[in-house]
């Protein structure tokens, strides 16, 4: 999945602070069709036990679009259900702890908020990062937005030798602006998963990526 990564432009994510884990795997369905390089499941505040067979069926899911599935934050549930890769914040413990509980083969990913975060990010070995919130977003309640002033030098620094992601109130009204700031790859999650009609949604702003 490493060739998928280093090709993903857009990376989804199926949160069900958004969606309804009844609806997550139409939903995820809906992005990978849609062209998102990568899908991951964030579940903040539920047991990783009650996610074990969405995930699984979103491993599947995946595996059928040749996109790695990733995992917020529940390293054990990443391990159960066999997902291509594991991503973890700032307060989620270290990159080399988790990579020693990994493995080698699983993908691993880091959240950014500063330069300084995504240069030690790479010095970590992760695989790719995200970098933001660059707007304030309601995905991060409370935490402002970090602006668009330090993207190119990330990517400069950081992002020509791994993926990084820029993240964070990303939407329609303001790709342009963060393309033209030196973004490369983004995340969008609000926008797309409140949409009436995701694939077409997700086609729609891959297109104004590439």
């Amino acid at each position: 999945m490493r060739s998928a990564l280093e090709n993903a432009v857009l990376y989804g994510i199926c949160d069900l602070g958004y969606v309804s884990s009844e609806k997550a795997e139409d939903v995820s369905r809906a992005l990978l069709a849609g062209g998102v390089g990568i899908l991951q499941l964030r579940a903040k505040g539920h047991d990783p036990s009650s996610l074990r067979d969405l995930a699984l069926r979103l491993r599947t899911l995946c595996d059928e679009f040749k996109a790695p599935l990733v995992i917020n934050d529940h390293l054990e549930l990443a391990l159960e259900c066999g997902a291509h890769g594991l991503h973890l914040g700032q307060d989620d413990g270290s990159l080399q702890e988790a990579r020693a509980r990994i493995g080698p083969e699983m993908l691993l990913g880091r959240s950014t908020h500063s330069l300084r975060q995504a240069r030690q990010a790479l010095a970590d070995s992760a695989d790719y990062i995200g970098f933001g919130p660059l707007f304030p977003t309601p995905t991060k309640k409370g935490r402002p937005g970090i602006g668009l002033g330090k993207i190119r030098a990330m990517q400069n620094e950081v992002g020509l030798q791994i993926p990084a992601f820029c993240i964070g109130g990303i939407k329609p009204g303001n790709l342009a602006e963060v393309k033209q700031a030196g973004a490369r790859r983004v995340v969008i999650v609000s926008h797309l998963l409140s949409s009436p009609v995701p694939k077409e949604e997700t086609q729609r702003l891959l297109s104004q990526l590439l």
